[in-house]
Order: C-alpha cells, then structure tokens, then sequence
C-alpha cells in the first residue's frame, strides 16, 4: 500500500514541476509583453521576441523546479508569489547563457542559433555600418544584463510577505555573486589552465551552488525552513549540483548534439577548463599530453581532432574517474537528507531527483 507521504510528496514534486513550466511560463509571458510595450521600435520588439524564445524554448527549468520545491517541501501555501520567484531564476538564467555565450563564442543555444548569432545576422542582412559580430556582442551583453534587471524586479515584486522575500534575499544574492565569480575564473581558466582543485572550484561556483542549492535554500527560506533545514539542503544542494555539473561536462564532449542542443565540438575547442579535462591531464602519457597541448583549445578543431581527443579521455582514465565522482557524490546527496525534518517521502523524492540528474542525457 502506498504510504501517505509518498502520496503527497508525488502530489507535491507534480505541482513544482507544473509551476516550473507553467505558471512560471505565464510570468514570462506578462513579463515580455510589457517589456515588448514599452518600445514601438520595431528592432526593440524584435530582439525582445529573440530573447523570449531563448528564455522559454526547451529549457530544463531546473532552478525553478527546485526553488518551489524547497518552498513546498517546507510548507509553503499555493501562492502566486513563489512562481514569480521562480521565473526571477529563469531570468537570471538567460542572462547567464547569454553572456555566457559570447564569452565562449558558442553559436548554438538550446538547438538554435546563440542570441549574438542570430544578432549578427541581422546585421549582416540590414547592410548595416560597423563590425556585425562586435556589434551584436555588445548588444547581447546588454540584453543579459536587462534581463539581470527584469529578474530583480520581479523577486522584489513577487507579493509574498515582506519578511519571507527578506529571509531568503541572502541566498539571492549570494548565488548571484557565486556563478559571476564562477564565470570569471572559468574565463581565466580558458588561457591559463587550472589544475583539478582550480577545476573543482569553477565547478562549485559556477554550476553546483547556481542550480541546486542556492534556489533549493531560496524557496526553503521563503518558507520559513529551520537552520538546520537549510545546512542539509546546502549538503544535499552542492553533492548534486556538483554531480550535475560533472554530467555536463561529460556531456559536453561525448553527448549527442541533437540531444544536448549544444555541439559537442565546443567545450573541447574553448579549452573549457574542467574537472574531466583536468583528471585527464594529470594521468596522460606525454605523447598523449602534447597532443592535449596541441588539439584541446584550438578554435577550428574538427570532427577527427575532436575524436581523437576523446579516445584519450577515455584511454587516460578521465571518463572513468568522473564518473566514479558523479556515483559518489549522489551517494552523498542521498545521505545528507538523513539530517532533514521533511516527512520520509520527501527525503526518497529527493534522493530519486538527484540520481536522475546525475544520469541525464541532455
């Protein structure tokens, strides 16, 4: 017979998913209208309309899936409020891969074209004066940043009690300061490659804390989670933002295009400075590793360089290696929720979340 908490926890992980896609898809939604409204210019309602296609098209929606999460597994009511908390992380995300892609000169997002791309392109259409790529860069970064900004206005304007939204604005602003600090050792790290510590903290900075345990503890916080409520999710929160990450990078180099909606061409041509590359670096041949030096960073890197940069992923150990890391932290996110107050079914819940996350394809 199915136990009672497993009854509510499936009723309640439904309802995350449902306000995770959406209600927080109708928050967006209101959101790009008015900003749309706000311009006649049709360039302005243009790139708009490019900018919600990027935000809402085929995204995971992780961050706030598991915001409301940590809000419902706490007790947090059926509010309208925490769905817009929620769309304030998506936002947040599209100025993340915005950026994030022009620094990384990433051309496809989500299976389209990167917003700078399509950018450019326009540019190139309309015969208009300048250089089209830097122009497009710059007008890219400051869609990111208005983005940035309509994520602001809408966590400070979400309608929940003015305590709650004080509660959690630590959390808030500590994973804002988190993945920028995480995103500018990463782009250090593409010239001056860091060693497997440096690796482990782009890794912590700019993804684990960013999409599990920060907006975990943001809707834990508005929920009025105790303390020691909030430490596990942190415990939880980074062994699977850690093994999520790992999974990317993973993915990044050995995932199906189709699948991932990003080349797997990319990481290894940017030099991404991650941990598999890392662990591959410490235990390759030195025939093995100057051919690292020569292929993993190089701009037109093809298909065979590529290939060839695989076979010593995986014959140097560095495949393995991080996948025994992704085993072992699920193992210590499954662990950490031991410490929580929630009912049995929430903590099993969980525990399936983050060995699912740590398995996925895209």
């Amino acid at each position: 017979m199915t136990n009672i908490d497993e009854v509510i926890t499936a009723v309640s992980m439904a309802r995350s998913m449902s306000v995770a896609r959406q209600d927080v898809d109708d928050v967006l939604n209101e959101t790009f209208a008015a900003v749309r409204d706000a311009d006649s210019d049709p360039d302005w309602v243009h790139d708009v309309s490019l900018v919600r296609r990027l935000t809402m098209n085929s995204g995971k929606r992780t961050r706030p899936f598991m915001c409301h999460l940590g809000w419902s597994i706490h007790g947090g009511r059926d509010l309208p409020g925490i769905a817009r908390v929620a769309a304030a992380l998506e936002l947040f995300h599209a100025f993340a891969l915005i950026q994030d892609d022009v620094m990384d000169r990433s051309d496809v997002r989500r299976g389209m074209p990167a917003l700078h791309v399509r950018l450019a392109d326009r540019h190139r259409r309309r015969g208009w004066r300048g250089d089209a790529g830097r122009s497009a860069d710059s007008a890219a970064i400051i869609w990111g940043d208005l983005c940035l900004v309509w994520a602001d206005e809408i966590f400070h304007s979400c309608g929940l009690p003015a305590d709650d939204v004080q509660r959690a604005l630590p959390y808030y602003h500590r994973m804002r300061s988190e993945v920028l600090r995480g995103q500018y050792l990463d782009l250090r790290g593409g010239v001056n490659a860091p060693d497997l510590d440096g690796c482990f903290k782009i890794l912590l900075l700019k993804s684990a804390k960013y999409t599990v345990e920060r907006p975990l503890q943001i809707g834990a916080a508005l929920a009025g989670a105790s303390a020691a409520d909030m430490e596990v999710l942190s415990r939880y929160g980074i062994a699977v933002g850690e093994a999520f990450q790992l999974r990317d990078d993973v993915l990044g180099v050995f995932g199906d295009d189709a699948v991932t909606g990003k080349s797997a061409l990319t990481d290894l041509r940017d030099g991404k400075a991650t941990v598999l590359m890392a662990l591959v670096r410490q235990s390759a041949s030195a025939a093995q590793a100057q051919v690292i030096e020569d292929l993993h960073g190089k701009p037109d890197l093809d298909d065979a360089g590529a290939e060839r940069l695989r076979e010593i992923i995986m014959d140097a150990g560095g495949l393995r290696r991080v996948e025994e890391m992704i085993d072992r932290r699920t193992e210590q996110a499954v662990a950490a929720l031991q410490g929580m107050s929630a009912a049995d079914g929430c903590r099993e819940v969980l525990g399936q979340m983050a060995c699912e996350l740590s398995r996925r394809t895209h």
